[in-house]
């Protein structure tokens, strides 16, 4: 098992669940973070620290899409171990919904 980010985290970034990752399994692009989930080991701790409640288990349905986009980009992305600064509007986009087909950018970190 594994957990997923998903659509809500992006353009809200809020990087609170890096801080509790214990395998920092954590990659940032521009607009959302990732989670590798080979090296995700299925501690949990990182779910109830997502104030968007983007991270989900691998066990809720319908996650298929979400996992194989965190497997892609946890790949091409560059690891973070540490919180950063969440982006100025990160309140306005919380909650938005269809962000993957209006807002996503799989560019590298910013």
């Amino acid at each position: 098992m594994t957990y997923a980010v998903t659509d809500n985290c992006i353009r809200c970034k809020y990087m609170d669940c890096v801080e509790v990752c214990p395998v920092d399994c954590f990659y940032e692009g521009e607009t959302m973070l990732v989670i590798h989930p080979d090296e995700c080991i299925d501690c949990g701790v990182c779910e109830p620290e997502c104030p968007a409640e983007a991270i989900k288990p691998d066990t809720q349905p319908d996650l298929e899409s979400w996992l194989a986009l965190n497997a892609k980009y946890a790949k091409e992305w560059p690891n973070i171990t540490a919180k950063g600064t969440q982006p100025a509007d990160a309140k306005e986009w919380d909650g938005v919904a269809d962000k993957l087909q209006t807002v996503f950018k799989p560019g590298a970190a910013r």
